[in-house]
């Protein structure tokens, strides 16, 4: 069997993921793991990823876990055009920085913003965050924005130089977690807004909204009803509410 990939598109690294792979036209199994169905915890899926997260990868015997991973090793294998990941040391070191500043910044807050915002509540958080908690949040994903134009937009077409890379796919799909949720992350910064259309456009407009599509919806998700699975949820989403 070919390349396996286990995504759900509720999740911004699997979008980021699933974007690449169609751009790029790599050929693959997709494997829809639902989270809010607690499909990473069957036995099934911990046989393909023991950390019980998506995205997850089986190429034949080899199984690999962690977006960035993925993606490296996609564009590797795969041979991507040389943008995404390039071969150049100082350009590749430059996605290599971003890459290693996302997870506990843009990624932290973007994630936060939206379960605070959406809360979910009477669904699978229970109370909601209060008011100062969100408005705390929404300050530090405000202060993050700034720092990714200051340190990596710059005056730039993307975040690390003129053509899009992997760290423009990671970052879009991060905020769009955002504005999902309402956040109008866009409408006050036209640079961001303009680096928004320019990835847009690299990506295809199509391929876009198609790996938004879920997520764009995820305030009118039902509710979850098995008591179990409510308790599972509840317990996950609270580190991202408190």
């Amino acid at each position: 069997m070919g390349l396996e990939l286990y995504l759900d598109l509720i999740s911004q690294p699997c979008r980021a993921v699933y974007i690449f792979a169609k751009k790029n036209g790599i050929p693959f199994q997709l494997h829809t793991v639902e989270l809010f169905k607690g499909q990473h915890h069957t036995d099934a899926f911990v046989k393909i990823n023991p950390l019980k997260k998506v995205p997850a990868l089986k190429d034949g015997d080899f199984t690999l876990a962690e977006s960035v991973a993925i993606l490296l090793y996609l564009s590797r294998k795969y041979k991507a055009p040389d943008h995404w990941y390039p071969e150049d040391l100082q350009a590749r070191a430059r996605v290599d920085e971003y890459l290693s500043w996302q997870h506990t910044t843009l990624r932290s807050c973007c994630t936060r913003a939206m379960w605070q915002k959406v809360s979910y509540e009477g669904k699978w958080a229970g109370t909601p965050p209060p008011p100062e908690m969100l408005a705390a949040t929404l300050g530090e994903l405000d202060r993050c924005l700034q720092m990714l134009e200051d340190k990596f937009l710059r005056d730039q077409a993307f975040l690390t130089g003129p053509h899009i890379s992997v760290a423009d796919l990671l970052a879009i799909t991060e905020m769009m977690h955002s504005v999902s949720a309402g956040c109008k992350i866009f409408e006050s910064r036209p640079k961001l807004a303009a680096w928004r259309q320019r990835v847009e456009a690299a990506v295809g407009e199509d391929l876009f909204r198609e790996a938004h599509a879920v997520v764009l919806k995820a305030k009118d998700l039902p509710p979850v009803v098995d008591p179990a699975l409510k308790e599972q949820l509840k317990l996950s989403l609270q580190c991202l509410l408190y």
